[in-house]
């Protein structure tokens, strides 16, 4: 391995994987497997999710893996309350704790994009605790909506475009599939 290939494994890079289409956590779970396998360990925080999904179970087959979930039930048919915000702010203070920790190679903030989206969360908050990582560190943000501010500090982003959904054929959410 020459000094460049060596320098390129230390550097921890920022991920942002967002845009209107399917799959932007389950290519970050899938990151997150690709880490695991290799012997890293991973931190996932979830923020504006509380539902136990199929690929949280990961925790049940990894060693490495710790996920947290940052969120107060379903906020699609509903405004912002306190509880919401409080959950984020903790969220993202336990985010910064890990981030400084240099526990975890791996560090994904999934629908952090969506917190600051529904004004949960300071979009300077977010800066912050990006700039504060380790630089050891690999960090992944997912959701809809990225702002152009964070997009610009990350080293990677894919945006997921959706071209056709079987959803708008009236097919629901699938076990295994979809959640």
């Amino acid at each position: 391995m020459n000094h460049s290939e060596e320098n390129q494994m230390e550097k921890g890079y920022i991920h942002i994987y967002t845009g209107d289409g399917k799959g932007k956590t389950t290519a970050a779970f899938g990151l997150a497997v690709r880490a695991l396998c290799a012997g890293k360990s991973v931190f996932i925080g979830q923020f504006v999710k509380s539902m136990k999904y199929n690929e949280t179970r990961m925790v049940e087959k990894f060693d490495r893996i710790s996920i947290e979930q940052f969120g107060n039930g379903c906020m699609l048919t509903r405004e912002a309350t306190e509880a919401d915000i409080r959950a984020a702010h903790e969220g993202l203070t336990k985010c910064r704790d890990v981030l400084l920790s240099g526990e975890y190679a791996v560090v994904i903030l999934d629908e952090l994009t969506i917190a600051l989206f529904l004004g949960l969360l300071e979009l300077d908050d977010a800066l912050q605790l990006l700039r504060s990582k380790r630089p050891e560190t690999e960090v992944v943000i997912t959701g809809r909506y990225a702002p152009q501010e964070l997009i610009d500090i990350a080293d990677l982003v894919t945006e997921m475009r959706e071209v056709k959904h079987y959803y708008k054929q009236g097919v629901l959410s699938r076990d295994g599939i979809d959640r």
